[in-house]
């Protein structure tokens, strides 16, 4: 669903950066129906609670609509119906409808950035110029990008399906698995230093090389947050691999600034893409106290790799760390090392 925002006073859409007339053009060219409902009415014609969808736009992140906006078209009416039909096939349940729609809606939104990023850079001045001709290229590449979203998605939920039924058998959410947190060394420091885009440069580079290392490794990232890398396997070997790898490409990067990486191991909580529990967060700690361009790791995975032929560990001992008492650490390094 979309709901683009019309203010209804002058001053409001006369204000810096907002002109309906240019939301009107490239949202017509982006979406391919023309407006023609308000909200009460989208809600209406999906036989859905106004509240409710009130509610589901909201957790999708969508602008504020006023009661009397025609801002809506026909694919707002069947997106809903297909939610609320998922609700009702039982393939979702009525509590996490909302969650599902924020999760989606997340991860559109940063793929909807990138891609409007894409214009701009094809466009260049044109992009905020010349409305026609970022209207025209919008409308032309639009199917190209959803039949590319289209393959990758049927791809990774092919992956997914089947490491899940090989692993586990479609068994609770909650599993033994290791995360990784990888964290550029100084990223306040470039974010003052670099230009947006030199910065813009780096953080590419960084995330492209991290893709690469984690997913020859057959480990998965979660997310990306700037300077900082989440990411889980599901085998302690995996996790030494993907971390020591990242170090020794980071420092042949040469651009980069070096990483501070820290991984634990234990029971995870998976859920709308996301992971969760105390060893994402011993993860993150480990993070936050490792020396630039060093590897540190839990009791947990120290024993797992304890005796690994590739691997070499050092106690460090306990780790003064926000939220745990005790916690022990050690340094991974490469046996040969």
């Amino acid at each position: 669903m979309c709901s683009l925002s019309e203010p209804r006073d002058e001053s409001a859409a006369s204000g810096p950066g907002r002109n309906p007339d240019t939301e009107a053009l490239i949202g017509s060219a982006l979406l391919g129906h023309a407006p023609q409902y308000n909200k009460a009415q989208v809600a209406a014609a999906a036989e859905v609670d106004l509240a409710r969808a009130e509610r589901l736009w909201q957790a999708m992140g969508f602008a504020h609509v006023e009661d009397d906006a025609v801002v809506f078209t026909d694919a707002d009416v069947q997106a809903l119906r297909m939610l609320v039909q998922l609700v009702s096939a039982d393939v979702i349940t009525a509590e996490v409808e909302t969650a599902v729609a924020r999760t989606l809606a997340q991860t559109m939104s940063r793929l909807a950035e990138w891609q409007v990023g894409i214009f701009k850079a094809v466009l260049g001045d044109r992009f905020a110029k010349d409305l026609d001709v970022t209207a025209q290229f919008a409308e032309a590449i639009t199917p190209v990008m959803e039949q590319l979203q289209g393959y990758v998605w049927r791809r990774h939920l092919a992956a997914t399906a089947a490491r899940e039924l090989t692993e586990r058998g479609g068994d609770a959410d909650e599993r033994v698995q290791v995360i990784g947190f990888a964290d550029l060394v100084g990223y306040t420091r470039l974010i003052r230093d670099f230009s947006e885009v030199e910065l813009a440069g780096l953080i590419d580079e960084f995330e492209e090389l991290a893709t690469g290392v984690v997913a020859e490794n057959h480990g998965r990232i979660v997310k990306t947050v700037g300077d900082e890398v989440l990411f889980v396997t599901d085998t302690a070997p995996e996790a030494a691999e993907i971390a020591l790898t990242l170090n020794e490409e980071i420092t042949g990067a040469g651009r980069l600034p070096p990483l501070r990486i820290g991984l634990a191991q234990g029971p995870v909580l998976a859920r709308f893409g996301d992971v969760y529990g105390s060893t994402v967060n011993i993860a993150s700690r480990l993070t936050s106290v490792a020396r630039p361009a060093s590897v540190l790791v839990d009791r947990e995975l120290s024993a797992s790799l304890r005796g690994h032929p590739d691997y070499h560990l050092t106690s460090i001992g306990a780790t003064k760390v926000q939220g745990f008492r005790g916690l022990h650490a050690w340094a991974l390094r490469r046996a040969h090392s």
